[in-house]
């Protein structure tokens, strides 16, 4: 991988599937990230205002290069409704190559619109 540009796996937190949904669909339509995961049913207990919250809410997993983050966070924070959304960035330290290149790939713009090469996931 050293040979490779960073990539990263950025999370956010969501109260509700439709904005799972949505962020994750504009975060793709804008090529800001390759692969999303959406992890339905977690169970959040949090101190927020002086108070002890508890909440179920849907973590987004999203795949995207490093280089990308501030982008990522902004387009996350247009679409979040929380005041203070959760946008961390894990680092990842080692990645299958081929699906490192694939993350690589489908952040890049269409050439004059031409369908990019497939790579092993593209169909």
């Amino acid at each position: 991988m050293t040979d490779l540009e960073k990539i990263t796996v950025v999370m956010t937190s969501v109260g509700t599937e439709q904005q799972a949904v949505e962020i994750s669909e504009e975060l793709i339509t804008r090529r800001l990230a390759t692969c999303i995961n959406i992890v339905p049913c977690l169970r959040s207990i949090y101190r927020w205002k002086g108070k002890v919250c508890e909440d179920t809410e849907y973590l987004l997993l999203i795949k995207t290069p490093e280089k990308l983050f501030d982008q990522v966070s902004s387009a996350i924070r247009e679409y979040h409704s929380y005041e203070l959304p959760e946008i961390l960035a894990v680092p990842v330290t080692a990645a299958e190559t081929n699906f490192h290149q694939w993350v690589l790939k489908m952040v890049e713009p269409e050439p004059d619109g031409i369908e990019a090469a497939n790579l092993p996931g593209d169909d």
